[in-house]
């Protein structure tokens, strides 16, 4: 491969890496805002596995995709936070039910490695910290909940997930409109 196709070949790369940032922030703030308003209670008759289908396909599949391709477009950052947080969906969505005890293990350690990503995207701006960070606190609480049986303390962290979720469709919104709504400018950080 001559010099110029490669670095047209890299140019393209970190192109889909940068472009995968918007999918991957609306298919968490999906999976998010459902898996919150479903924590809450506030729909009778449905609760958080009710979105199985759409944790392991969008929250699952489609934030993995995202993570690899922002991979590829050298953003480790980005990449593992998306290819991780697949993970954590797909496990959702197809683990079977587990005792009170490990279910809360597991939200506890997930919420260690939502700081993680809190951390890891601490300059990105308020947004983004507002993203992972309310997502840390949403797990936390429902982690409390589950070894304490606080339903309240979930329904919050029902709350905060589904904010964590709004403010990451925001994000992509913004980026996906160019930072602005006609004349209204869309800030993000």
């Amino acid at each position: 491969m001559s010099n110029e196709a490669a670095v047209a070949q890299q140019a393209r790369t970190a192109s889909l890496g940068s472009a995968a940032g918007p999918l991957g922030y609306l298919a968490l703030g999906l999976t998010l805002l459902s898996f919150g308003i479903l924590s809450t209670g506030v729909l009778n008759g449905a609760g958080v596995k009710d979105a199985g289908s759409l944790a392991l396909f969008v929250g699952g599949l489609t934030l993995f995709i995202s993570g690899l391709l922002e991979f590829s477009g050298g953003n480790a950052a980005t990449g593992t936070t998306f290819a991780v947080l697949g993970a954590f969906w797909v496990t959702w969505a197809e683990a079977a039910p587990a005792g009170k005890d490990a279910t809360a293990l597991f939200l506890v350690l997930w919420a260690l490695l939502a700081l993680t990503t809190t951390a890891a995207h601490w300059l990105g701006g308020t947004l983004v910290r507002a993203v992972y960070g309310l997502f840390t606190v949403s797990l936390v609480l429902m982690a409390i909940d589950t070894m304490a049986g606080n339903a309240t303390l979930g329904k919050i962290g029902g709350w905060v997930a589904a904010a964590a979720g709004l403010a990451a469709w925001y994000s992509a919104t913004s980026a996906l409109a160019g930072g602005r709504w006609g004349r209204l400018t869309l800030p993000v950080r």
